[in-house]
């Protein structure tokens, strides 16, 4: 799984030049175990880290360029990014 982190970590970052590796990697982490708990929490059968993988995949693209503006409108995360780069 380490390799998967890495290689969606280096996706990321190459859909958005404004975050850092480490807010990247930690951005990856984040939704990696958010994706897992929410679809255990609805009662969904666990699929696989592929099917976490795809998801995150289609989240970068689609949403990756416009990341480091998450953070300014949404402050729950914010103490998790802020000194990281």
């Amino acid at each position: 799984m380490e390799e998967t982190i890495e290689q969606l970590t280096a996706l990321l970052q190459e859909q958005n030049d404004k975050i850092s590796y480490e807010k990247a990697r930690v951005w990856i982490e984040l939704l990696w175990s958010d994706f897992e708990s929410t679809y255990a929490r609805a009662g969904y059968k666990y699929k696989g880290a592929e099917m976490t993988e795809k998801f995150i995949r289609q989240w970068i693209q689609s949403y990756g360029a416009t990341l480091h503006e998450f953070v300014a409108r949404n402050p729950k995360y914010a103490h998790l990014l802020e000194n990281l780069d």
